[in-house]
Order: structure tokens, then sequence, then C-alpha cells
């Protein structure tokens, strides 16, 4: 999700508001929206009563009715409350026994890797070796409680402003005893299983190394190591064949090579990777600066770090409550809380029954009826609702507006004289259409145009004028771009120039990136997969001045937006070899000339 947009009710697409089949709280903690979903259940967002963000998983009913799951499942939380990493989520709190299990785990506010690459492509270099370094270090400290994570995956990293976040360590092990595994579920993702993993044999730390390695791969190409397609297919490829390992960038290759070994035994150990780290990087200690992260992820982040606010508890009515609406919480004399008794707005919201409206039919003859004494109060652990002092309306917890109340005399003078208003007025309005109309007749009669019809009459005479026809494509197959040469897309031949500067509309710059003319120009990274076109790259905004070399792999292809209104489409074929005397790209080039209105972008 590339830089969430807001949907209509002005909230980020990554927190999507709470449907009918979700609940409304988990176990004392008041849900604000729900994350995402996955094979073992749904994750919603949350707050602890210091108004600290939380993600609760709740893991699918299948599994929680398996006796089996459940014993693993509270073994494995109360294992990883012990994991305190600086690159890890901790577990704050768990309920293994109830009759939906649940975790709750620090919320991070940043993308997956997985959607990150989709997003906006492969990372630089330097950006993954802070990842492997950071995922390195979460592994030592989830290995040291003894757990190994059997899913380590992309979608499983989270990339926050100060480093990568491993999440859901220890859960495959709890689902992969599951009796749902003899149906068909295959617990574990196949393109980052381990040979020994996908054969069924035993599984070990060096299991969750292989996974790394992968991880790696996939971070620095875009692709996983031993490609896509069917499971069957997949698992075959990583127990029997070699990785492809071509776009990887030759800084990396060692750590991947070593990480994807098929002994588990001839795997390196993590201080070892982490070696191998700083030493791509050619520095003895990794520092990582604040903008470790290329700038359109670091959006995503700033986009989740804006999370909703907490359902608010809706206060008594100050009228006759309307059908269907039900207060979670009493109103009650001010008095001071006590230490058994929560504020409002803390843990499950206790039943509330009103008993008279505020303005009650004089009954002198019935005493007021008292308000039901509230629910116990929850445990210190459960009581995680903080409640903010507005929602937006239209956000699940929203009250309902209410029309404002009127005299009924009062009011039944308003309407009459508003009914009396609109006869008058809408008599009038009737006749001077009827006017016009007629007016109108007589002058399309004569040839004339109706008066007051102004472009509305002309319209009707005239033939709505027909769209202007796409340009033709124009192709160029096999463009070898130098370093430090460019192009420019009305050039006919178009053959690359020497020079990165002035009037260009393509450079190949010596920094290892391609260049977007500085007036008016963009480039787009189209996703792995997607087709290219001139409507798609009409369609896309996901504008970049630049593009990183280390981002391409063979088939990527850019969309390049000229401020002269042309457009042109590259497709990556291939890079200079290693033992070339030149640094160049091959790239099959498609221009549509004029096919967008000048220095209009889109």
């Amino acid at each position: 999700m590339s830089g969430q947009q807001p949907d209509r009710d002005g909230f980020p697409q990554v927190f999507q508001p709470l449907s009918g089949d979700d609940p409304t709280t988990i176990a004392g903690y008041r849900l604000a929206a729900k994350l995402g979903a996955g094979g073992m259940g749904k994750v919603y967002l949350s707050y602890t009563p210091g108004g600290r963000p939380v993600a609760i998983k709740v893991i699918r009913p299948e599994f929680g009715e398996d006796p089996e799951f459940r014993r693993r499942f509270a073994q494995e939380v109360q294992s990883a409350q012990r994991v305190q990493g600086l690159f890890t989520a901790p577990v704050i709190d768990a309920d293994t026994d109830g009759a939906q299990p649940w975790l709750a785990t620090a919320y991070v506010p940043g993308p997956s890797l997985a959607d990150a690459v989709v997003a906006h492509g492969a990372l630089p270099v330097e950006a993954v070796l802070l990842l492997i370094a950071g995922m390195a270090e979460a592994l030592h400290v989830i290995h040291g409680a003894g757990i190994v994570h059997r899913d380590l995956k992309p979608s499983n990293v989270l990339l926050a402003a100060d480093g990568p976040r491993v999440i859901d360590f220890g859960i495959a092990y709890a689902a992969d005893a599951t009796s749902l595994t003899g149906s068909g579920v295959t617990i574990g993702t196949p393109s980052f299983m381990a040979p020994e993993q996908a054969a069924g044999r035993r599984v070990t730390a060096a299991t969750d190394i292989f996974a790394l390695g992968q991880v790696a791969a996939y971070a620095a190409t875009g692709s996983p190591a031993f490609g896509e397609g069917t499971s069957h297919g997949v698992l075959y490829r990583i127990v029997h064949e070699e990785p492809d390992l071509s776009g990887v960038p030759a800084r990396l290759t060692e750590l991947v090579t070593r990480c994807l070994a098929k002994d588990p035994d001839a795997r390196p150990s993590i201080p070892e990777i982490i070696a191998l780290c700083q030493a791509a990087n050619a520095e003895t200690v990794l520092r990582r600066p604040e903008d470790w992260l290329p700038a359109p992820v670091a959006a995503d982040i700033t986009v989740r770090a804006a999370a909703p606010a907490p359902v608010q508890t809706p206060p008594p009515p100050a009228a006759a409550p309307s059908v269907g609406y039900t207060p979670t919480a009493p109103v009650r004399p001010a008095a001071p809380p006590s230490a058994a008794t929560p504020p409002p707005g803390y843990g499950p919201a206790p039943a509330y029954q009103p008993t008279q409206p505020r303005r009650p039919q004089p009954q002198p003859q019935q005493p007021p009826q008292p308000y039901r004494t509230p629910a116990p109060a929850p445990s210190p652990m459960h009581a995680h609702a903080y409640a903010p002092t507005h929602v937006p309306p239209g956000y699940p917890g929203a009250p309902a507006p209410r029309p404002p109340q009127r005299s009924g005399r009062r009011g039944a003078l308003v309407a009459l004289a508003a009914a009396l208003v609109f006869t008058v007025g809408a008599g009038g309005t009737a006749y001077v259409m009827l006017k016009d109309k007629d007016q109108g007749k007589g002058q399309q009669a004569q040839g004339g145009t109706p008066s007051g019809s102004g472009n509305a009459g002309a319209g009707q005479n005239s033939s709505k004028p027909s769209a202007k026809a796409d340009p033709k494509p124009v192709e160029y197959k096999g463009v070898n771009l130098t370093a430090g040469y460019h192009l420019t897309l009305s050039d006919e031949p178009m053959r690359p120039q020497q020079g990165e500067d002035g009037g260009y509309e393509l450079s190949y710059d010596t920094g290892s990136y391609l260049d977007a003319e500085s007036e008016g120009g963009q480039l787009v990274l189209l996703d792995p997969g997607q087709e290219g076109s001139l409507a798609a790259c009409r369609a896309d905004t996901r504008f970049s001045q630049t593009v990183y070399v280390n981002k391409l792999s063979k088939g990527r292809q850019v969309c390049v937006i000229t401020g002269a209104g042309h457009v042109g489409l590259l497709t990556v074929q291939g890079f200079s070899p290693e033992d070339s005397t030149s640094k160049y790209i091959t790239l099959d080039v498609t221009v549509w000339r004029n096919a967008i209105s000048p220095a209009s972008g889109h």
C-alpha cells in the first residue's frame, strides 16, 4: 500500500474500520481499527491506559479448538514474553485459555518488508545490510529464549524509523501441531522455507538462518530466490536446486550464498552474519542513520504513525435514546475513583440500561428508578481501553448526530410558514419555467437560441468533439545507456548522448541511478508483474526524480514522464558484465511523443 491514501472518513486505508463480524472489545481492550488478517487470525489496533498503541492478534477459532495448539501456544507465549530485543515487537499481554486465544504486542508504525518492496521496489544495498544486521540481532534474542521462528518472511518483518522489527515468532510452532495440518493446511510460507522444513525434517535455529538469506535476496532484488509459482514447485526447487542470485548485488552475494546452504551446519552463525554485513559495508561498525530507508518507504511510516484514536465511550443521551442506541457506561455522581473501580472508559464496558429521559412526563406517584450497578472492575492487566476526546463522524464508535429539539407549538408554526413560502415560491418558479419554455419554442422555430439558455442550448445543437487519439508508439530495442550519458525522448533516432546536465530527459547518473529532467520530469518504478503501457504510465502517480539501479532487475519497467509532454517506457534487459570496460544498462525503450499536455504531469 504504498503511501496509503486517506479514505472518505479521513483515515488511512491501513487502518480499516471494524465491520459487522469484528468484535468491539477484546478482554477489556477497546478496538479502534482492523490492521489486517492472515492465515492465523486477525490483527486489531487498540490502546493501553497510558495511550500507547498495541496490536492485538486474535487467533482463528479453528486453532483455538485444538487442545495441542492451545498447549503449545501457551508455552510459546510464555517464552515470547521473555524476548526483549531492540529489533522485536515485545509481547505485552495474552490470553491462552479463553474461548478465542489472543496476544497483544507493541504496535510498530511501519510497513512490512513485503508491502514496501511491492510498492516501491527493492531496497538499496546499504538499507539491506542494516535490515539483515537488525534481523540477526532479533534472531539472537529469539533463539536465546528457546524459540525457533519457523515462519521468518518479509510480511513478518516491519520497517520502523529506527530499524526492523521481527514479529510473530513462535506462533508457527503452535500451529504446526494442530490437526488442521493433516487436512491440507500448510504452516509456513513455501517461498521462504528451508530445505529441512520442506522435507519434514528437524527444525533448528539454522532454519531461520536459511530464511534470513531468502529475505535478504528478496529485499535486494524484489523477487524470491527460488522463484514463484505453485507451492510444490517452489518447495522442490528449495530442496533440490540452487537459488537464482543473478540479480543480487555483488556486495551481498557472499552473505546470501552462505545463508542459503542446503546443509544446516554449513550456514553462518549470527555473529558471522553481522560480521559479513560489516565487511560488506566497508566499516567495522554499522551505523543506522535516521533516514536508513528510501524516502517513499519512510513516508509510509509517517502514515502508519498517525493511528486513529481509540473508540470513545459515549455519554448518556440528553434526550430519549433512539432505537438501537445502547450506552456503554452509566452516569454516576462524581466521586474520587477507588483502587477497585477503574475510571470511566477503561476495561470492559459495564452494562447500562437508561431509566428515564431527561424530560419525562410528570409522574409524581413513581419515584426515579435507580441505575444498575456497574459490572465488577477488571483486573489491572486487562484494563486497557483508553478513551479519547473525539471520534470522527462515520468511524465505528462515533455517536450518531441528533437533530435539535423544538417545542411543539413553535415547531408547528415554523413548519406552517415554511409550507406557505414553498407553495408560493413553487408556483412562481413553475410560471417562469413554463413561460421560458414557450419563448424557447418560438425562438427555436425561427432558428434562434432560447433566451437564458446560454451554453446549454449550444451544447444541445452541437456534436460532442471526439477525444484526441493516442500517439503511435515508437520502439527502440537494445539501447545501451552508459553511466554519464543521457537520452532525449524527442530525438529521432534516439541515441545516448554524453553528459548528465542540460536539456536531457533521462540520464544514467554516475551515482548509479536513473535521473529525470529537472523541470517537469518524473519517473515511476512499476511493480513487478505490472504491465507497462501508456495508460499505466499516465495513471500511476508514484513519482520520483530518481530510481536507483540496484532496485532494478531484468524485466522491471520504469515510466518516464517529461515536461515536454512525452511518455517513455523503459524495460530493463540486462546490465554490463563485471569485466566490462564501461558501466551500462541495456534497455528496450518505447516512446509516445506528445502523449500528455506539456509541463502538466498527468
